[in-house]
């Protein structure tokens, strides 16, 4: 399958004076909400500075990345409502990154190394059992042109590690304050695979430097790539951009998200009938100081969030609460942001209509149900001790147009000619009108189903 063409960033615009962002997802599995978490923490700084926001898809991994992916991302971030300026995609810049390299190597920070992974893991597992930190010892640093020449000869390909520092690398992080790393604990990271296929690590860094990334927001499970990114930038010569690393979303257990949670992609809760400012809410406010809480638009969602509200421990996912958020922002959505997608499911009861169910509604498909009692034919529920006391009902009920305040009328009428109130006046009528024992009021309902269908239905007619 042929990628789909992206526009590509102009590397020749002046720097800008307001910031740039980016989401740099791979494009191997779809979107989740951790991953969401991630886009909408930069997408809502975006909103707040006047700033610029990249989607840089990375997806230098050959065997896994697919075009598929690539579209399901762009239109799982649209329906979340995160539109990018700029779109770049890792394949089409490997030049740079081979550039880059290069300049490293002249500098002395990238060295080959040839040892093949099950020899480096054997390596680590006696470090271990030493009791000695599993750290890459440079081994390959000792190596003469004579040894290099001899490995190649028997078919060995290098591999590429940056020569780190040692020293103790410092940042000021935008979640989680001073931070520090000391480089003399890692081992030097690999950043060209031995099919020439560059690294994460690497690309990132190249990346950010060459497409004016002022600002990285990130999951904290990237700080120590930070250090080490840190010593790139200062490699290759970069001004860094400022992190920021914020608590991970995990399940409410305390596991990790993953791409292999289908049902909780962005694809499978919009499958659900989740509503996207529902996932936003839930994937920005979670794990903040700020009370979890629905938002009608992004800017809304804009005004409660900074990374300065956000906690240091992990933020945990609830299913339940993202169902219960979904229909507490249901019940408040102006029948406007609704409108086409319910004509659209064949629903045409118009806002009347929406007013009346919308705070019966968990999802917005439900609002079919609500439509199905009110215009189409159902089986009324009729106890027949309350035969007697329906005829009479159909008897009183209101000749003229019926409107909101029918059904008080209607039914003070009722208590006054028959003596019932309280659940026993209410509920046989309820009933025989809706086929249920609960809902909507019935003084919005009632209108709705009209009263050619009402008297059908208190005679005991399917109607």
């Amino acid at each position: 399958m042929t990628a789909p063409k992206l526009p590509q960033p102009n590397l020749a615009q002046p720097k800008l004076t307001a910031p740039k962002l980016r989401f740099a997802p791979s494009p191997t599995g779809f979107l989740h909400i951790g991953n969401a978490r991630t886009a909408l923490f930069n997408w809502l700084t975006v909103l707040k500075s006047g700033g610029r926001y990249l989607l840089r898809l990375d997806d230098t991994d050959r065997e896994r990345s697919r075009p598929e992916y690539e579209r399901a991302i762009i239109e799982d971030l649209a329906w979340l409502g995160v539109v990018p300026h700029d779109i770049a995609r890792q394949s089409d810049r490997l030049d740079r990154y081979a550039a880059a390299a290069e300049e490293l190597k002249r500098k002395g920070l990238l060295y080959p190394g040839y040892e093949t992974p099950e020899e480096l893991e054997r390596r680590r597992k006696r470090q271990l059992q030493r009791g000695a930190p599993p750290v890459y010892d440079r081994a390959a640093l000792r190596l003469t042109a004579q040894d290099r020449s001899r490995l190649e000869a028997e078919g060995r390909r290098p591999h590429w590690r940056f020569k780190l520092t040692g020293q103790v690398v410092s940042w000021e992080d935008g979640v989680r304050g001073p931070s520090r790393i000391d480089t003399a604990s890692l081992s030097d990271p690999i950043l060209i695979r031995e099919d020439g296929q560059p690294l994460y690590t690497f690309t990132s860094v190249v990346d950010d430097a060459e497409l004016g990334i002022t600002n990285v927001i990130r999951g904290e499970d990237h700080v120590t790539n930070t250090a080490v990114q840190l010593e790139i930038f200062a490699g290759l010569g970069a001004a860094p951009p400022a992190f920021a690393h914020h608590n991970l979303l995990t399940t409410a257990s305390g596991e990790g998200l993953s791409k292999r949670l289908g049902h909780l992609s962005l694809r499978g809760l919009r499958e659900a009938g989740i509503e996207p400012m529902a996932v936003a809410a839930l994937a920005v406010l979670t794990g903040t100081s700020e009370a979890l809480q629905p938002t009608a638009t992004m800017e809304e969602l804009a005004e409660l969030f900074s990374l300065g509200k956000v906690s240091r421990a992990s933020a945990k996912f609830d299913e339940q609460e993202l169902s219960a958020l979904n229909g507490r922002l249901l019940h408040k959505m102006p029948y406007s942001a609704v409108a086409d997608r319910l004509s659209a499911d064949g629903i045409e009861g118009g806002e009347a209509f929406w007013l009346a169910v919308r705070g019966n509604c968990a999802k917005l498909a439900d609002a079919a149900r609500w439509w199905g009692i009110v215009a189409s034919p159902i089986e009324p529920q009729i106890d027949e001790a309350d035969r007697e006391f329906l005829a009479e009902a159909a008897a009183t009920l209101p000749q003229k147009e019926l409107d909101e305040a029918s059904w008080r009328d209607w039914t003070t009428a009722l208590k006054e000619r028959t003596g019932r109130k309280g659940r026993d006046l209410f509920m046989p009528l309820r009933r025989a009108l809706t086929g249920i024992d609960h809902g909507p009021d019935m003084a919005h309902l009632l209108p709705l189903i009209g009263r050619s269908r009402a008297l059908k239905r208190l005679g005991g007619e399917a109607a």
